[in-house]
This record gives C-alpha cells, structure tokens and sequence, in this order.
C-alpha cells in the first residue's frame, strides 16, 4: 500500500505541471497556477504517510541529525512523507516560477525545460530560473538611450 501511495504522491502533482508546461497560455492553467490549494492533495496523503511515522518523524526534525533522518526514510511510509512534502513544495515552488515568467513575459520555451529541470532537480532549476528573471527584469527595466536627456 506503501509503493501504491508514493507513487500516488507524483500522479497527484502531474497534472499541474503538464499544463504549465504543454499548456502555458491557457486560462484554466492561469487559474490552476494561480491556486495553492493544488498542493492540498498532496499534503493530505502526506498527513496519511506520515501518520504511522510521526514520533520517528518529529525526532528527525526537531533534533536533526543524519543519522535520524536516515532511519525516518528507511521506513516506507518515512521515505513517502519525505516524497510527498518535496513533491507538494516543488510544486509551489513551480507555480510561483509559472506566474512570475507569465509576469515578465519570459518565452513558454525557456520555461517549459526549466518546469522539467525543477520537477526534477529544483535546487538547479530555480537558480537558473532566477538567472533568467534576473536576466529579463534588467532588459525591460533599462532605458533607452537615445530618450535620456
């Protein structure tokens, strides 16, 4: 049951993320994205993971050491808490990227890799969306030349 509901956890953020990738433009991706109550399935199950684990799961985090937080992902339903609360922040995470790059008109090409990349392996993909922000926010913001006096 375990195995069933990790992989539950990925089928439950799998919807958001194919529309702010394959369907950037659309207003039911625009109001999905907007919405942080997408993550709520996802921190339902983890409340469901994380149940039968919670002494070993509050040990973890309020004495964090390695060696705790090694012996809490061992058990299954550790690993699959753990799972679904990256799953579930990643996806917020993507959500905001989503709106800011919608914000600062930054191309549906650029963002659908960076979606990828932060689904995948966020603490690359942030960065570099932050790059690209970054990058977007100080060519819009630049004056012309030729206007300043």
């Amino acid at each position: 049951m375990t195995g069933f509901l990790f992989e539950l956890a990925f089928l439950l953020a799998a919807p958001v993320w194919l529309l702010m990738i394959f369907a950037p433009g659309r207003r039911a991706t625009e109001r999905v994205a907007a919405s942080p109550l997408t993550v709520l399935p996802l921190l339902a199950l983890w409340a469901v993971l994380a149940a039968p684990v919670m002494p070993e799961m509050w040990t973890a985090v309020s004495s964090p050491d390695i060696d705790t937080f090694r012996e809490l992902t061992a058990l299954p339903n550790g690993a699959g808490a753990v799972w679904a609360q990256i799953l579930a922040w990643d996806l917020l995470l993507g959500q905001w990227m989503y709106r800011e790059a919608r914000r600062l008109t930054l191309s549906p090409l650029l963002m659908g890799p960076l979606l990828l990349l932060t689904i995948l392996l966020s603490p690359i993909g942030l960065p570099l969306f932050l790059a690209a922000r970054s990058w977007k926010t100080r060519v819009t913001d630049q004056v012309p030349s030729s206007t300043a006096r």
